[in-house]
């Protein structure tokens, strides 16, 4: 590690001397460049992240100087990889970078893959404001390409964070705009009902049963073969035993469905949220 640590400063005291001399402009870039590459590849075999990321910064400023936009964008992206390493903060600052110059480009699709990434960074710093910014915007320059499944996926992350901040109207909205916009697909109609059970989980989180009925009647008009899947017969059911106020039959409900179709966590906990609000409501009707 040490020797490539000393070859990759090397390569850079190279790039500098090149940048800082007398020389055609373009031509001491273009050496800079190269130097610069050899430089950033040193540390990171010699997995000195941070000193890579830096490198890979200095040679989109070369690039820039270039006029090699692509290029540049490339560098940025690559220190992003190394910072993520290290520092999410830089990792982000690379990346929007990047991302600035593609949509100058008009590369909207390279811009709404590198927004994706920034939306799950500040996921996993719990930056989750920040992070619903990102992906909604990398949902806007998937359509932009008329990248229609990569764009859901980007709002279906979206509604899957809202749901979890309790912002239920915003999580039915789009769950119910997706599963629409799939049926005139071919390769998304089969993930239809999938969206309207999520749809239908967060409807029973607001707990309001009447709302929760005429959804079901408008999934039904949206998809006439939604009635006969065991998504809509659970959540009929759920709905049932929450008018009826009836936790033992909610849970069993809710148990004999995951034997057959497994909840995933994500469902599992908003309806212990549905169970735990029902409990509530049963108690306080019984000290009423």
């Amino acid at each position: 590690m040490g020797d490539h640590i000393k070859k990759g400063e090397e390569f850079e005291k190279k790039a500098e001397k090149k940048i800082s001399g007398w020389g055609l402009l373009g031509s001491k870039y273009e050496d800079a460049s190269d130097l610069l590459t050899q430089s950033a590849n040193q540390f990171k075999l010699a997995k000195s992240w941070d000193k890579a990321g830096s490198v890979f910064i200095k040679l989109s400023n070369c690039h820039l100087k270039l006029n090699s936009r692509h290029e540049a964008a490339t560098a940025y992206v690559d220190a992003a990889n190394c910072y993520k390493k290290t520092s999410t903060k830089g990792a982000i600052s690379c990346y929007l970078q990047a991302v600035d110059i593609y949509v100058d480009m008009g590369r909207y699709s390279m811009a709404a893959k590198y927004c994706k990434e920034i939306g799950e960074l500040y996921e996993l710093e719990q930056n989750i404001d920040k992070a619903i910014l990102y992906f909604e915007k990398a949902a806007d320059y998937f359509e932009f390409q008329e990248s229609s499944s990569l764009a859901n996926k980007c709002k279906l992350k979206v509604a899957e964070i809202s749901a979890q901040l309790e912002q239920y109207q915003k999580a039915i909205q789009i769950y119910e705009d997706v599963a629409r916009q799939s049926l005139n697909n071919n390769l998304l109609k089969y993930g239809v009902r999938g969206h309207l059970l999520n749809a239908g989980i967060c409807q029973l989180c607001r707990g309001d049963v009447v709302a929760i009925t005429n959804a079901l009647e408008q999934y039904e008009n949206l998809d006439p073969t939604f009635s006969r899947t065991r998504e809509y017969k659970f959540l009929s059911d759920l709905a049932t035993a929450i008018d009826e106020e009836d936790v033992p039959k909610l849970t069993s409900i809710i148990k004999e469905f995951d034997s057959i179709s497994k909840l995933d966590s994500w469902k599992v906990a908003l309806l212990l949220k549905v169970k735990n609000a029902l409990k509530a409501r049963e108690l306080e009707d019984d000290l009423t």
